[in-house]
């Protein structure tokens, strides 16, 4: 079964993803994880996105998709895959297709950007040990106190409204005509994805086994 997950930020595809590939034991292939891996193994094109990320610039689509191509060429892909992060725009799906990399199905998380800024303004991690809370969800004893080390809990930038609506707009404007562009191709399940995860993940199977 080859996979992609659609999804603003915040949307809940990384624990998607994770259900998907423990139930059909195929890989969860997120972007950032294999351009980190390229980085760190030296291959060829590990190496040009290197010298992009230490010039400060975003790694081109080119580079991405090379990288994107050796790891599809691995083993573990061979029975199938979740695409975790790409394609992000339509020329990286045009790609795809061109490597001929048939798609069985585009699962898309839907959820109201309104429901994800809540989300994402709401968690607060430990500054010293990592651990997560959530304002809502997940409140430490003590406010503002982490229950495992006393320590601090703060907001990450990436958390900050500002910044989440910032990430919002990029979304609409570059990842989110993918969802047109597969549901011209008959693959795309949509998934309301407000609710809790045990209700998405159950939204998720009826999807992929329809």
């Amino acid at each position: 079964m080859k996979l992609i997950l659609l999804g603003a930020p915040g949307a809940g595809k990384g624990t998607q993803a994770a259900v998907i590939s423990e139930r059909y034991h195929i890989p969860q292939i997120s972007t950032g994880n294999i351009i980190r891996a390229a980085l760190k193994s030296g291959t060829a094109m590990g190496k040009m996105a290197k010298s992009f990320i230490e010039e400060g610039k975003l790694v081109p689509d080119d580079v991405v998709i090379g990288i994107i191509k050796d790891r599809l060429e691995e083993d573990d892909c061979k029975d199938g895959f979740i695409l975790d992060g790409f394609p992000r725009t339509i020329p990286q799906a045009e790609a795809l297709d061109k490597m001929g990399i048939e798609i069985d199905k585009v699962i898309d998380i839907e959820v109201s950007d309104d429901v994800i800024i809540d989300r994402m303004s709401g968690r607060r991690v430990c500054e010293k040990c990592g651990r997560p809370y959530h304002l809502v969800s997940l409140r430490p004893k003590v406010e503002g106190v982490c229950d495992d080390c006393a320590g601090a809990l703060i907001q990450r930038k990436d958390d900050h409204p500002l910044t989440v609506k910032a990430r919002l707009k990029i979304y609409h404007k570059e990842t989110e005509p993918l969802k047109y562009y597969y549901k011209s191709q008959g693959k795309l399940y949509e998934i309301q994805g407000a609710n809790s995860v045990e209700e998405t993940t159950r939204l998720t199977f009826e999807a992929l086994e329809a």
